[in-house]
């Protein structure tokens, strides 16, 4: 497993090491190596094309979390939430498939969320935190402060998504 640190401090590539042979592949998605945090809850998502989930955060009991799609492909998505960085409101995405040789590591203060691309996406969520319903909120979809750059104009979402909060209730 490699290490490749992003262009927001904190955020990682997690390069797995693959084996290969006649019948598929095994891959390694994570070793204890990665952080201070211990991931205690998985979480599976499904979704259709379109979808669009978040952008999630709980404001108590942060979570760091691994992201890593097994089926499908993916825009992922998360903003720094952390009141002291220097990247406050700033976003950064990556593209993910079932085909990607890496997980995505996002440290704790991050909104994150993701748009399904393809026909259908199954993403595996590895949080080093368990749910905290009383404090999880949205960070509005397509809040013109942060400026996310989405591949299309009318995702679906929840209702949960639709009443968002704008980046300056997070300031």
């Amino acid at each position: 497993m490699k290490l490749e640190s992003l262009e927001i401090k904190g955020l990682k590539l997690i390069k797995s090491k693959i084996y290969r042979d006649n019948r598929g592949f095994l891959r390694e998605v994570y070793k204890d190596k990665l952080s201070n945090d211990r991931f205690l809850f998985d979480v599976m998502s499904y979704s259709k094309k379109n979808v669009l989930r978040g952008l999630h955060i709980q404001t108590q009991k942060l979570q760091a979390k691994i992201i890593t799609v097994t089926h499908g492909k993916i825009l992922d998505v998360v903003v720094d939430l952390r009141k002291n960085s220097k990247t406050f409101g700033k976003y950064f995405s990556i593209v993910i498939s079932q085909k990607s040789e890496f997980s995505f590591y996002i440290p704790k203060g991050f909104a994150h969320g993701f748009l399904c691309l393809s026909k259908e996406c199954t993403v595996n969520y590895r949080c080093s935190q368990y749910r905290h319903k009383k404090s999880e909120t949205t960070l509005k979809w397509d809040d013109k402060d942060v400026g996310i750059k989405w591949p299309i104009k009318k995702p679906i979402l929840s209702t949960k998504d639709k009443n968002g909060k704008s980046l300056s209730y997070f300031k």
